[in-house]
């Protein structure tokens, strides 16, 4: 079992950065691919980036060059540092966990979620 804390999430204004963490708990975190999705209201929860155990990272295509996701498995927590950011940028942002191979841009492939910080980027 994981259970995932995202927190970082807040209103910044349009070109500015955030950095949003997720801290599990659970012995093996460093065994799961870990991913961000966001959701903005009345819309899919969309892939936003992955990393795998072995630290392979993925992006989404529109995201790439702007958003960075990282790990640290000592602390047992994934980043994901956001920069240049857009009034489209705005959702909350979902961490998750997955013990499934793949390339973990579904959502099906993920076995853990957290419950989401809210970001807002103002124009």
């Amino acid at each position: 079992q994981v259970q995932l804390v995202e927190s970082g999430g807040g209103v910044v204004q349009a070109g500015g950065s955030l950095r949003l963490s997720c801290s599990a708990s659970g012995r093996t975190f460093s065994s799961y691919a870990m991913g961000w999705f966001r959701q903005a209201p009345g819309k899919e929860r969309d892939f936003v980036a992955a990393i795998s155990w072995s630290r392979t990272t993925y992006y989404a295509n529109s995201l790439k060059g702007r958003f960075t996701i990282s790990r640290d498995n000592a602390k047992k927590t994934v980043y994901l540092q956001m920069n240049s950011l857009k009034p489209e940028d705005t959702a909350v942002y979902y961490c998750a966990a997955s013990a499934q191979r793949g390339n973990y841009v579904s959502p099906r492939e993920y076995d853990y979620w957290g419950q989401g910080t809210q970001v807002t980027v103002s124009s």
